[in-house]
């Protein structure tokens, strides 16, 4: 996969769309991903896409973390919370 962030956001803004009609009531939405492979979305596997979405979304804030979409959280990967004993 391209490095490119732009990309990546132009896909994340059009995987978005796709999941606000679905959650809208749209019938079937269909997108085209990056290896121009035609994928159609009903409200069956909207699951689906929104996993797609957060995958592109850590995929941005793994690239540029300075990303303001980075700051809420949404797709960032942490760590598990841990104790320290003394």
């Amino acid at each position: 996969m391209s490095c490119d962030t732009t990309l990546l956001k132009k896909y994340l803004q059009e995987a978005e769309a796709a999941y606000h009609q679905l959650m809208m009531g749209g019938s079937v939405r269909v997108f085209v991903d990056q290896n121009a492979e035609r994928v159609e979305y009903t409200a069956a596997n909207k699951a689906n896409l929104y996993n797609y979405i957060i995958t592109l979304r850590s995929q941005i804030c793994a690239l540029d973390p300075s990303d303001p979409m980075c700051a809420c959280g949404i797709g960032v990967g942490k760590p598990p919370v841990g104790f320290t004993f003394r």
